[in-house]
């Protein structure tokens, strides 16, 4: 498994623009590189990612083989509602890996 690291702020006041942090730790292993036996390394890239927030998608990349292994994202949102900010990122081979994170709007 992953790990993913999130920075969301705990709490905010409503219709505040609050900065969004995301990280998943994958190897992003592009299909060009080869072994130490000159075999090549299978593709196996992150190919999406997607937050969800009060019921929308509210940021979504794609990535092809050129993005670095560990990639971060920094994003945007306006805190409109409390309730959970849902992060997803989605493997080439289909494994989706997860995390959440609770914001509260006053």
């Amino acid at each position: 498994m992953s790990q993913i690291r999130i920075k969301v702020p705990e709490n905010a006041a409503r219709d505040e623009i609050i900065e969004i942090k995301a990280m998943i730790a994958h190897a992003m292993e592009s299909g060009y590189r080869r072994d130490n036996r000159g075999e090549a390394i299978p593709r196996n890239i992150i190919t999406r990612f997607e937050c969800e927030y009060d019921g929308q998608t509210v940021f979504r990349a794609d990535f092809g083989p050129g993005v670095s292994a560990n990639p971060i994202l920094t994003f945007y949102l306006r805190a409109r509602n409390s309730g959970p900010i849902t992060f997803a990122w989605t493997e080439q081979g289909g494994e989706i890996f997860t995390d959440t994170r609770d914001i509260v709007v006053r």
